[in-house]
């Protein structure tokens, strides 16, 4: 689950905490604390905040350039708010959102950059307010750490994340291959069988069909009756074992079963997967609906950040349906597929089927093939 989202709350509720003490302390007397008009560094301190939210909770929906003109404006209405009023040391916190969010947002050399320059105006801040160069470099070292400890726990924090989002593809594309290679196994096993019953049994009932076949001309009453009643006997095993081969070479594998190996015991996204009774479906069909979810369960895995993914598997007058969105945050237009997107609308149509894809709320794709 991406952390932006509660590091923008727990940011906001930061803010108003500090906020709040210089709008009660920042009245009467210790109004000439400030070095511009008490509104100007009101509306300078709405600004950071609604600049906060943007960068935090509403990101995903300012895209490209605009996410870099919000996340400029953070960092300069935060130098601003420090700056205009240097006797409230307790605002100098707001700097550590700047770098922090700039870890979420931009390259290394960026952060460091945003440290700097945050580095500097604490400095500045606290020499404005003691007039102590010795003061300003100590509170300048003092910040300068706070923002590299913060910066290191987010990096932190963010390659644990990664870690866990490959080793979820990773499982889901071991679970889709041992799904396959079971499946694959079963049938081999099943054409094995097949082969044993038609070239052992069958044969050997064949010839002793015909054997009672001439039986039955040469004997004489009360035995033919006995023969004609053990041909009889022969000739329904004999088909009996001919429909027995037939339907372990027609034997269609199990989808659902295949389905749940690949989505089971996945730590995130929550897969809810439901698979309509009644579905039958050749070994071929198997495999390409086996690879359309892992395709779907491996993209909500890596750009989806989505808590739910839900796939069904419907069979709708001769046509298998496979519908499957998830609740992340979409691509916010239109759907420029990747490699495995091809490669799953390939699969697809070489199946005389097609594919549909949206990505407005969430990400959608449903998945159509005729049943046989």
């Amino acid at each position: 689950m991406d952390p932006r989202p509660w590091s923008g709350v727990v940011g906001v509720l930061t803010c108003l905490a500090v906020g709040v003490p210089v709008l009660v302390l920042g009245r009467g007397p210790a109004a000439g604390a400030f070095l511009v008009p008490v509104w100007l560094w009101w509306v300078c301190f709405a600004g950071f905040v609604g600049a906060l939210v943007v960068c935090t909770l509403l990101v995903d929906r300012v895209r490209d350039a605009g996410t870099g003109l919000v996340f400029g404006a953070l960092v300069g209405l935060g130098v601003a708010l420090v700056l205009m009023a240097p006797a409230f040391g307790w605002t100098q916190i707001l700097l550590v959102f700047g770098a922090a969010v700039s870890t979420y947002l931009n390259r290394l050399p960026v952060t460091v950059t945003v440290i700097g320059l945050n580095t500097v105006v604490a400095a500045v801040a606290a020499y404005l307010s003691s007039g102590s160069v010795a003061q300003g470099l100590l509170n300048a070292l003092l910040y300068a750490l706070l923002q590299v400890g913060v910066v290191l726990s987010v990096r932190t924090y963010l390659r644990e994340l990664a870690t866990r989002r490959k080793l979820a593809e990773a499982h889901t594309e071991l679970r889709a291959a041992t799904a396959l290679l079971a499946q694959a196994t079963r049938s081999d096993e099943r054409l094995r069988i097949a082969r044993e019953l038609h070239d052992l049994i069958g044969h050997q009932l064949t010839v002793l069909t015909l054997e009672l076949e001439v039986a039955a001309h040469q004997s004489s009453p009360p035995a033919a009756e006995h023969v004609t009643r053990a041909r009889k006997v022969a000739r329904d095993l004999l088909a009996d074992v001919r429909a027995t081969v037939g339907e372990l070479r027609r034997h269609a594998p199990d989808l659902r079963e295949a389905l749940q190996r690949i989505v089971a015991e996945l730590p995130e996204p929550a897969v809810h997967l439901r698979v309509a009774d009644g579905i039958t479906v050749d070994e071929e069909r198997v495999t390409a609906l086996v690879r359309c979810v892992q395709e779907v369960v491996t993209n909500t895995i890596r750009h989806a950040d989505a808590a739910n993914l839900w796939i069904e598997i419907s069979d709708d007058g001769g046509t298998i349906r496979l519908s499957a969105w998830d609740d992340g945050r979409g691509v916010g237009g239109r759907v420029q597929p990747g490699n495995g997107l091809i490669g799953l609308r390939e699969r697809v149509e070489a199946l005389g089927g097609r594919v549909s894809l949206d990505g407005g709320r969430g990400f959608r794709i449903q998945a159509e093939v005729p049943s046989a």
